[in-house]
């Protein structure tokens, strides 16, 4: 059971890793919270350690983790519905949640920034973050990271023709590039996409 202040402390050190991506120092929390005293602040977050809210990793306060519910809710957020991009259609509102978590993280994935426009038709612009399965085998039509010849590596959507691999762009003005099978080396499935406004 948390106390009021503690619940406020823990409050603001979930909004401030969702929006920064780590966590507070005593100071900057104490100047939220208008507490003056470092070693109330620092009282109070050591309560939320032993309390199993959060836990510290390395010897900073940037270290501070959260745990339990707070910790799964930075990766969810509530589906509150569909919306049209065409003709208006009716507002329903349902009460589902997406688990991002679920759907985009894992071990076996990383983030790549997109440069360049060979994939435009697909939805996938210059400056997006695409989400990467890691992954040295993909089907036809999967939009993989391959690696070529070693040394460069592209986006492309692969079609697969026997002893040769042809890596299709998204963009009607460039032409695909085909290989021998051996010169490519698949480093990934794209599995999704994040495009910041």
């Amino acid at each position: 059971m948390l106390t009021g202040l503690e619940e406020k402390v823990l409050q603001f050190i979930t909004r401030y890793i969702a929006q920064n991506g780590r966590a507070p120092t005593l100071v900057e929390i104490g100047a939220a919270l208008r507490i003056r005293s470092k070693g109330t602040i620092h009282r109070y977050v050591e309560s939320l350690i032993k309390k199993g809210q959060l836990h510290r990793t390395g010897r900073g306060w940037r270290g501070i983790r959260l745990t339990g519910e707070h910790s799964r809710r930075l990766t969810i957020l509530p589906l509150l519905g569909r919306i049209a991009a065409g003709r208006p259609i009716e507002a329903i509102s349902d009460q589902k949640e997406i688990n991002f978590s679920d759907l985009l993280l894992g071990a076996d994935r990383y983030v790549l920034e997109v440069h360049g426009d060979s994939m435009i038709d697909a939805g996938i612009l210059d400056g997006d973050l695409v989400v990467v399965r890691q992954t040295e085998t993909a089907e036809n039509g999967d939009i993989v990271v391959a690696l070529i010849d070693g040394g460069e590596v592209t986006l492309k959507r692969l079609r697969k023709h026997g002893a040769r691999v042809e890596l299709m762009p998204a963009n009607r003005s460039l032409t695909p590039m085909i290989y021998p099978a051996e010169r490519v080396h698949i480093q990934g499935v794209v599995v999704g996409q994040v495009r910041l406004y």
